[in-house]
């Protein structure tokens, strides 16, 4: 999962440039990744600012819903 640091993007546009899977819509007010997203990382590494950072959430339990 990434997660975006609102307070450090720039809207430069780095990240969407380095998407292989064409996973991030940009435009000059909001960012955000769509479900083709693989969670590969390119994009946190092109963020020159570091505003994008790649959470591992492999072995997370959700716990279920409640009824």
């Amino acid at each position: 999962m990434i997660e975006l640091n609102d307070d450090k993007c720039m809207h430069c546009g780095a990240c969407v440039g380095a998407c292989p899977a064409n996973a991030i819509y940009l435009n000059e007010v909001i960012l955000d990744f769509n479900d083709d997203c693989t969670d590969c990382g390119l994009c946190v590494r092109a963020c020159p600012v570091g505003a994008l950072s790649l959470i591992r959430t492999r072995g997370l339990k959700v716990p279920a819903a409640t009824a």
